[in-house]
């Protein structure tokens, strides 16, 4: 009988010691607060978007391509410069000597006392006057208008044309006396008498135009050539003025007439 008691205890025993270290297990394994997090936030925080992981993921877009540039023409009819345009230096000077300043400007200060005589001229929304480093940015009045419809008909045939706005330069005006010395010594071409000291004669180059707006349309300064040499042979042959294709010097030498 007494065995059958000491086996009983024995099992007592076991089974108390087996629940107290299941119990100091499930003591150990007890959820803390980091195991409740809600999961929806930790896939949040774990996929956290940073500068890094954007340039790593996303794709560059690809780069749009620059607007192509397109070359536009004037369509008049060409023509041989040097042959429309070959009226002579005693043409010029007697139209100069005609209408033109009988007594030309010692230099500057003198020309800017002239405002009865002379009209200076600006860069203005037709042409662009030069820097000028051997002459004055003056003309007689009827050359400084003459100057004026010269570049308001260019601009109007590049508008009538749908063509893009241009404006021509002026690199050569009124010379004074101190202008013509020094000309003289870095020309020994350069003569005294020229068209250039009456106020009536300027020169317009033609291998160098300002766009006035840039626009993917542009046009070749040799088809602005064209324009240019349309403009001036209309009013040549209307007897507005004389005109000499200067091949060294790039440019148009004009003389008002009228």
């Amino acid at each position: 009988m007494r065995g059958k008691y000491d086996i009983l205890e024995k099992l007592i025993v076991c089974l108390c010691a087996a629940l107290i270290i299941w119990g100091f297990a499930a003591l150990h394994n007890r959820p803390t607060d980091e195991d409740c997090t809600d999961p929806i936030t930790a896939v949040e925080e774990t996929d956290e978007i940073t500068d890094e992981s954007v340039d790593a993921t996303v794709e560059d877009e690809p780069a749009q391509p620059a607007p192509q540039r397109r070359v536009v023409y004037y369509r008049g009819r060409s023509f041989r410069y040097s042959t429309a345009f070959k009226d002579r230096n005693e043409q010029h000077l007697a139209a100069a000597e005609r209408i033109g300043l009988k007594q030309g400007p010692k230099n500057r200060a003198a020309a800017e006392q002239m405002s009865d005589k002379l009209r200076e001229i600006h860069t203005n929304q037709y042409y662009v006057v030069e820097e000028l480093t051997h002459s004055l940015p003056y003309l007689v009045p009827v050359a400084a208008a003459r100057l004026d419809s010269i570049g308001k008909e260019f601009a109007d045939i590049l508008a009538r044309n749908d063509l893009p706005a241009y404006r021509f330069r002026v690199t050569s005006v009124l010379r004074s006396e101190d202008d013509i010395r020094r000309l003289q010594r870095c020309n020994s071409n350069a003569i005294s008498n020229s068209p250039h000291n009456y106020g009536t004669t300027f020169d317009i180059g033609y291998w160098h135009y300002d766009q006035m707006v840039q626009t993917t349309d542009s046009m070749t300064d040799d088809n602005l050539k064209l324009v240019l040499g349309q403009v001036l042979l209309n009013q040549q042959r209307a007897g507005h003025i004389y005109v000499k294709y200067e091949y060294k010097q790039c440019c148009f030498h004009i003389t008002a007439r009228n």
